[in-house]
């Protein structure tokens, strides 16, 4: 049985609230499908399964807010699928009758044998339904015996529905919750028998032990509550009544403050020629249609990717004590929103991309996340963040990281100055190109490499 957890949706997710399921129990869903739609601090996220199967319950309703780590749904996967009803036993037909044998004379009259008992069937001949591998567990758990279930499903199965008729917390004589639930419980340290059950028949899920915790606002003030205290607990954007705009800035400014508070930066940058860049630019969106056409900003964005795959120190993150180097290069691209704020998504595998497709892909991550559209894999995978803000008219940024990221490379605005090339003085179009990076990860040295590789790619833009 796999579980559907709230997704960590960035460094500075702790809870997120479903706004609407995309799926029901009994839908069957493949990995990557978009099946529910979680309300955020910063925008309505889609989230896509992690695994293969049929859902199988849905464990939080819309509405509610739950942290990080809950599980929200089950979901039967193909094996567990495969196994629920057991292949049918072959019949062959009927074997053929031996002919009688022809009557003799009846023998001569003996003494009488006592009668036989006939032979007992052994216990193994009791008659089991077909019930599913969860049911047979919900059951178990229960102290039902499915022998003495009668199954309302197709063919005689039992169903979920028919043990949980039969299953009464008076019965069973103790608490009744999910495995889940009480080794969630057991770690929190929350007596089951204080928590008010909202699954099934009054069965507590993990979601009720975590709101005890949420309440409380720690473990140890949860325990406190249990013996008559009472702790504080921080206030959500709902009940301060915030707007998505001010939920949005103050998450961001926790993050922004917590990366300022840890991450050691330092910071390079250099000017770069883009006469070679533009003059194919102009060239090639001569010879094709409108909707067709490059924006500097998509070479910009090649280019970064493919530094940094030559410059593998700077995609990754810091975990802990130490830097791990991502497998592939997801670029974050900051992106405004209409009502006020930035957000991160992720271009995914954008150095394997060739420029048109990753200006195709560009446009569409910009209409999703200022439409609120935005995938759950795009604000998660991100390895290196790029931020452009030269069509606001900035020539210079330095960003702050994103953590656990250990980079953040920065564009200007495009701008005509003096240039002196072969010892000639003429005017040309250059950027200016910067870079934050975690010194705890990398050196200037290392920084360095990465935007004289840029620089260098840049004057190839055809090989790009």
């Amino acid at each position: 049985m796999a579980e559907f957890r709230m997704p960590s949706l960035g460094a500075d997710m702790d809870a997120g609230t479903i706004s609407e399921w995309l799926v029901k129990p009994g839908d069957t869903v493949s990995r990557g499908d978009v099946i529910a739609v979680v309300d955020t601090d910063k925008a309505a996220v889609e989230v896509e399964s992690f695994d293969s199967g049929v859902v199988d319950e849905l464990l939080v309703g819309p509405g509610e807010r739950v942290p990080v780590g809950t599980v929200l749904a089950t979901i039967s996967t193909a094996a567990e699928q495969a196994s629920e009803y057991p292949p049918p036993t072959p019949t062959g037909p009927p074997a053929p009758q031996q002919p009688a044998p022809p009557e003799s004379p009846p023998p001569s009259p003996e003494p009488a044998a006592p009668p036989r008992r006939p032979p007992e069937p052994p216990p193994a001949a009791r008659t089991v339904p077909v019930a599913s591998p969860l049911v047979r567990k919900r059951a178990a758990e229960a102290g039902i015996d499915l022998a003495s279930v009668h199954g309302t499903g197709p063919g005689g199965v039992v169903t979920r529905e028919d043990v949980e008729r039969l299953v009464s917390p008076r019965a069973t004589g103790r608490v009744r919750a999910s495995p889940y639930a009480r080794r969630i419980a057991g770690e929190l340290g929350v007596d089951l028998s204080r928590v008010t059950g909202t699954g099934s028949g009054g069965a507590i899920r993990a979601l009720d032990v975590h709101a005890v915790t949420e309440r409380a606002g720690t473990v140890e003030a949860a325990r406190a509550e249990e013996g008559g205290g009472t702790a504080p607990r921080e206030a959500t954007g709902e009940e301060r009544g915030e707007t998505r705009q001010e939920g949005l800035r103050r998450a961001t400014a926790d993050l922004m403050a917590r990366s300022k508070r840890e991450v050691p930066h330092y910071y390079l940058s250099t000017t770069i020629d883009l006469s070679r860049a533009m003059t194919w630019l102009r060239e090639r969106n001569r010879e094709v249609p409108v909707e067709e056409r490059l924006v500097p900003a998509a070479l910009l964005l090649k280019a970064s990717a493919l530094a940094v795959r030559r410059v593998p120190q700077l995609n990754g993150f810091w975990c802990g004590d130490h830097f791990e180097p991502a497998p592939a290069v997801h670029l974050g691209v900051a992106i405004s929103l209409r009502g006020g704020g930035l957000m991160a998504p992720a271009l995914r595998d954008a150095d394997g991309l060739d420029v048109p497709e990753l200006m195709k892909r560009l446009r569409d991550l910009v209409a999703r996340v200022r439409a609120g559209r935005t995938r759950s894999s795009e604000m998660t995978d991100s390895t290196i963040t790029v931020t452009n803000l030269g069509d606001q008219g900035v020539e210079t940024v330095f960003g702050v990281i994103y953590p656990p990221q250990v980079a953040l490379v920065g564009f200007g605005r495009v701008v005509e100055r003096p240039w002196a090339v072969g010892g000639l003085l003429g005017v040309r179009p250059v950027v200016t190109a910067t870079l934050s990076a975690d010194h705890r990860a990398t050196d200037g040295y290392t920084g360095a490499r990465f935007l004289g590789t840029l620089d260098r790619l840049l004057q190839a833009p055809e090989v790009l």
